[in-house]
């Protein structure tokens, strides 16, 4: 059984994806109990991706791929941490694994 993200037109995951950093942002203001280390690894993650999204807007077929398993080792390392952020930053990885990033 496929994902829905993978069922979804490329335009419409990106979007997708945009909508989820944003939420995750929003999250994590809200929140406040985010330490310096995760907030540097998450703005580098999330400068990173929006460099991805433009080289593929620029060519669709060039080289993505990396940043979902970044996304996973940063969720390892701060899941017992900061436990109320793993599954949104669990749910990140997954999108960008299943954009192919």
């Amino acid at each position: 059984m496929q994902n829905e993200n993978e069922q979804m037109p490329e335009e419409t995951r990106e979007d997708t994806l945009k909508a989820h950093l944003k939420a995750l942002h929003r999250s994590l203001e809200e929140r406040g109990e985010v330490d310096d280390e995760l907030e540097m690894l998450l703005r580098q993650l999330d400068g990173d991706i929006n460099k991805v999204l433009e080289r593929r807007a620029d060519d669709p077929d060039a080289n993505t791929y990396g940043l979902a398993s970044r996304s996973q080792e940063i969720t390892a390392r701060f899941a017992a941490r900061h436990p109320t952020l793993e599954p949104a930053l669990r749910q990140l990885g997954n999108i960008l694994a299943n954009m192919g990033i």
